[in-house]
């Protein structure tokens, strides 16, 4: 066994919908070679079982990898209903060791999600809050859905962000906000090579540590 399979490093990426956070989460796993969850799929899997008339802390207790696969899971009716459940305290219990499991993993991990650096992976050698206008995002949300065929308009695409904004940032459990030690990246006018460039600068020197550390 390497010193890299035995490592223990954990990124975690929090910040509001299409701030990029998920691209820059799998570049970054990419690159220092780490396994990577998105953790806003385990909240869409469950969502999407919500839709589907399943009880959402049941289909929670009960998630498998394999449910996180399908293609609805980015649908728009998802992603509402996801911020949704994910204010179920025990929703998120349910999905919370699944989270740890993974962030503790021999070998390192990226995580990325809303409460990553604040309530799953405090201790998380790095920390990266990822966001960028409303305006941006939901731009970059309506060119994602007009090229999957979606048929929707900007003006509801903002709306749907704005509201979801809201729900993920006053929700008593587990809010949206940046830990206090987490390094802030502001897309908004950054190209998404510029972006994951400064992430990787803000890593590299911690996992570098680590890795000596584990040496």
């Amino acid at each position: 066994m390497s010193v890299y399979d035995s490592i223990r490093f954990t990124v975690a990426i929090d910040g509001p919908a299409a701030a990029g956070k998920g691209t820059i989460a799998r570049g970054l796993a990419d690159h220092f070679g780490l396994a990577y969850l998105d953790t806003g799929l385990l909240y869409r899997t469950v969502a999407a079982k919500a839709l589907g008339g399943h009880d959402p802390i049941t289909a929670a207790s009960e998630l498998i990898p394999s449910d996180m696969t399908s293609q609805t899971l980015r649908s728009p009716q998802v992603t509402q209903m996801a911020s949704k459940v994910a204010v179920i305290p025990e929703v998120r219990a349910a999905l919370l060791v699944f989270q740890k499991n993974f962030a503790s993993q021999d070998g390192g991990s990226v995580l990325d999600g809303r409460d990553i650096g604040t309530m799953i992976c405090p201790e998380a050698q790095i920390k990266i809050f990822i966001t960028a206008s409303v305006e941006i995002r939901a731009k970059r949300r309506f060119g994602e859905l007009q090229n999957s065929g979606s048929k929707t308009t900007f003006k509801k695409v903002l709306k749907d962000i704005k509201e979801r904004d809201k729900r993920d940032i006053t929700r008593i459990e587990a809010p949206l906000k940046p830990a206090c030690d987490a390094y802030i990246l502001d897309t908004s006018k950054l190209s998404i090579v510029t972006s994951l460039q400064k992430a990787i600068d803000f890593t590299s020197e911690a996992y570098v540590k680590a890795i000596k550390f584990n040496h």
